[in-house]
C-alpha cells in the first residue's frame, strides 16, 4: 500500500468538487480529515476501489507545520487562478486593476494576480495566508452588522474552543499583561481602532485582518484581586466570510504576530 505523507497527496486524488457528502464542507477539508484519522478515506463516494486500496494504508505526518501550510498555500494559489478574479473583486468589495485583486489587512495592501502570485505591504505569516486565500475564494462579501458574539457562537465553535483559548486568547493575553504598548501598537501598526465596548471592558480595540472581517479584542485589567483576562469577539457576519478552521488559524496568525513584536521591543 502507498503510504499518505500530507493532505496535498489526498486532495490530488479527489474530484474538487465540494459535495459535501462525506459531511465535510469542502474537498480540502476532507483532506485534512482523513490525513489526521479522522475520517477514511473512502468516506468519498467518488474515490475509485483501486484508489481506496492503494492509499487506505499508514499515514506519515509532515515533517513540520510551515511545510504542511506551505502546500496547502500553493493549492490555493492554484484553484485562485483557475476562478474569475475580477468577479471575486466584485463580490468581496475589493479593487481590481491591472489583473490583481487588492485587499487591505490590517490597513495594508495585499495583491494577488490571475496566476495566483502575491504581493504586500505587510509582512504576513502562513498561518494568516491561507485564510486570506480562502476568504478570496469563498468569502460572500457580506458587510459587517456590527454585533459581537464570541468564537463558540461561531458554527463549528464549541468543538474547537478549547483549543482557540489555548492558541489564540491565551498567547494575547500573555502579551497585554507584559507588554504595556500591546493596544498602542495595535491602533499604530495594525490600524486598530478604540472604542468604547459594548461589553463593558476595559480596552476594545477592533482590528481588520480584512476587510469584512473585523475582530474586536476585549481587555479587562486586574481588580480586587481578581487577575487581567482578554477576550476576543467577531461579527455576526464572520461566518459568511470564512470557515471556522480559517477563522481559527487567521486568530494563531493574530497573536504570533504579537508575540513577534512584543519580543522585537523588549518585553518578557
Amino acid at each position: 500500500m502507498s503510504h499518505i505523507n500530507n493532505p496535498m497527496e489526498i486532495f490530488k486524488l479527489l474530484n474538487g468538487s465540494n459535495c459535501k457528502k462525506c459531511n465535510e464542507k469542502t474537498c480540502l477539508a476532507f483532506a485534512v480529515a482523513v490525513f489526521k484519522e479522522k475520517k477514511p478515506i473512502h468516506a468519498c463516494p467518488y474515490l475509485e476501489k483501486e484508489v481506496v486500496e492503494r492509499y487506505g494504508g499508514a499515514i506519515e505526518k509532515p515533517n513540520t507545520i510551515d511545510e504542511y501550510k506551505a502546500e496547502a498555500i500553493e493549492i490555493l494559489k492554484q484553484k485562485i487562478s483557475l476562478i474569475d478574479i475580477a468577479e471575486a473583486a466584485n463580490r468581496l468589495k475589493a479593487k481590481f486593476s491591472n489583473n490583481k485583486l487588492t485587499i487591505k489587512i490590517f490597513g495594508k495592501n495585499f495583491s494577488i494576480d490571475t496566476q495566483g502570485n502575491i504581493s504586500s505591504e505587510i509582512h504576513i505569516n502562513a498561518y494568516m495566508v491561507v485564510p486570506v486565500l480562502n476568504y478570496i475564494l469563498n468569502g460572500s462579501g457580506k458587510s459587517p452588522h456590527g454585533k459581537w458574539i464570541t468564537f463558540r457562537e461561531l458554527a463549528g465553535g464549541p468543538s474547537r474552543y478549547a483549543h482557540f483559548q489555548q492558541r489564540c486568547e491565551k498567547p494575547v493575553k500573555r502579551v497585554a499583561d507584559t507588554y504595556t504598548d500591546l493596544f498602542k501598537d495595535m491602533l499604530e501598526i495594525f490600524d486598530g481602532k478604540q472604542i468604547v465596548s459594548p461589553i463593558d471592558s476595559d480596552i476594545s480595540i477592533v482590528l481588520y485582518p480584512l476587510p469584512l472581517f473585523p475582530i474586536m479584542v476585549c481587555y479587562w485589567k486586574p481588580e480586587d484581586g481578581l487577575d487581567a483576562s482578554l477576550h476576543i469577539y467577531f461579527d455576526v457576519t464572520s461566518d459568511d466570510n470564512l470557515d471556522i478552521e480559517s477563522i481559527y488559524t487567521l486568530c494563531e496568525g493574530v497573536a504570533l504576530m504579537f508575540e513577534k513584536i512584543a519580543l522585537r521591543h523588549g518585553a518578557e
